[in-house]
């Protein structure tokens, strides 16, 4: 019975009966009180006190507002579920689309994560509702030229990659889905290519589609540079990257016509990644090939890439 009662009256009954024949009882309320049962009550009236704006007449501070203290007690709550085994206990009651808004408030860094609690999580996560929740919140509206098409997680990925993959500029700023969906085409086909032909049509495509977009030449070629760059420098270190950077390197023999070549700043990177991170992977035959064609391509050459 002492379990179905409010914690301010139990805290009353524990505080104040504390002589006599009531000694019992605040016993009793200090047992309930201390019971992991009722801890959940605790939080979730702690919880209602917030929404109703009930806990805010006791705050010394007007700045804070029942939304700000909503969510530090999220965060709060988050922690103590993440550190202990009652996750299940915790949000079993706790509807889906109110979940969705406590995971997109968590750093991304930890959705993997949280995708593994239990069936239920990874099946939010598996979804569409989540991403287009993550998206109306960081991107509240459309963006790009091109209309939004996929699945919620792969319009996501993109906005992401666009913003903190790839260099930051005002053009891709203004383009970040365009961007993010040239990087992820681009990444994807590197990932599982065998031949490096298909990567000059998609470097022309993404070209084209730019200059769609209504930049210019100059800037279509410059925005898909900084996307190779960003492909580049995120590649997995192992041998499929090897080979196809080294395929990379007899392909630029190939003249294109402007826009289409692939800028200085992007044969460079593969010349040094090739000749500094994958320089161990090299025969004798090999590297001097690969450092002659940087000889005659570039004036001057770091002593980094020297030494084998």
């Amino acid at each position: 019975m002492l379990g179905t009662l409010p914690s301010k009256y139990l805290k009353w009954v524990s505080k104040t009966l504390r002589a006599r024949d009531y000694e019992e009882w605040a016993k009793l309320a200090d047992e309930v009180l201390q019971d992991p049962v009722y801890k959940d009550r605790l939080e979730w009236e702690l919880a209602e006190k917030i929404l109703t704006g009930d806990d805010c007449n006791n705050k010394t501070s007007s700045t804070r507002n029942p939304v700000s203290d909503l969510l530090d007690f999220i965060s709060s709550l988050w922690v103590g579920v993440m550190n202990s085994d009652r996750v299940d206990d915790e949000f079993q009651k706790i509807p889906d689309h109110l979940l969705i808004e406590i995971f997109i408030r968590v750093p991304n860094s930890n959705w993997a994560k949280i995708s593994c609690v239990n069936k239920h999580w990874a099946n939010i996560f598996q979804g569409e509702t989540l991403w287009q929740a993550a998206i109306i919140k960081t991107w509240p509206r459309g963006t790009g030229s091109i209309p939004r098409g996929g699945s919620c997680r792969r319009i996501y990925t993109a906005l992401y990659a666009s913003k903190h993959v790839i260099t930051k500029d005002h053009e891709i700023a203004e383009n970040p889905e365009v961007v993010g969906n040239a990087y992820l085409l681009l990444k994807e086909q590197i990932e599982i290519s065998t031949d490096p032909f298909p990567l000059e049509i998609i470097h022309g495509t993404i070209i084209d589609d730019f200059i769609a977009c209504g930049k210019s030449r100059d800037k279509a070629h410059e925005m898909t540079s900084q996307i190779w760059l960003a492909v580049i420098d995120n590649m997995v270190e192992n041998e499929h990257t090897f080979e196809l950077l080294k395929r990379l390197v007899q392909e630029g023999d190939v003249f294109l016509p402007y826009p289409y070549s692939r800028s200085y700043k992007v044969q460079w990177r593969v010349f040094e990644k090739l000749l500094t991170d994958f320089r161990d992977c090299f025969n004798k035959v090999d590297y001097f090939e690969v450092l002659g064609r940087a000889k005659y391509k570039f004036l001057h050459r770091p002593p980094s890439w020297l030494g084998y």
